[in-house]
């Protein structure tokens, strides 16, 4: 058996992370002031799965600074914890569906409070990062 080498993405250099940390932490400290419950994950950290907005890093060359609205645990088990069995694609469960809105609306308060508090805001690549918000920058 011979071994693969895995074509994986360049990662950002350590002056780049430290770029983002900063950006990271400006984040928080503006959706704290709008009143959005915040937590800041640690680089390569697991989620907390706390209700709020949870601002991390991605440490690829490409990556950035990303925001996901967690919602509270009581929702995102009624809509995680259906047996797939049960799914039927044309007619959702409501848990589902209602979990899915939340964070539609939140993603786009999201962004709208970012970009009111003169954050370069973006809706992150679905395929990668769901339905996250990619903050790129800060204009002061």
């Amino acid at each position: 058996m011979t071994k693969q080498e895995l074509d994986l993405p360049p990662k950002a250099s350590p002056d780049v992370i430290a770029q983002r940390n900063a950006l990271a932490d400006q984040v928080c400290h503006a959706l704290a002031r709008a009143g959005i419950p915040v937590h800041r994950m640690v680089l390569g950290g697991e989620s907390e799965d706390r209700p709020g907005a949870e601002v991390h890093l991605d440490p690829l060359a490409d990556g950035g600074v990303l925001v996901e609205w967690n919602t509270g645990a009581e929702l995102t088990a009624a809509a995680l914890n259906i047996p797939p069995g049960e799914l039927d694609p044309s007619n959702l469960p409501y848990a589902i569906r209602h979990y899915e809105t939340v964070h539609t609306c939140m993603r786009a308060a999201l962004l709208g409070i970012l970009a009111s508090a003169r954050f370069q805001v973006e809706e992150a690549d679905g395929h990668t990062y769901g339905s996250a918000v990619h903050v790129k920058g800060f204009m002061p």
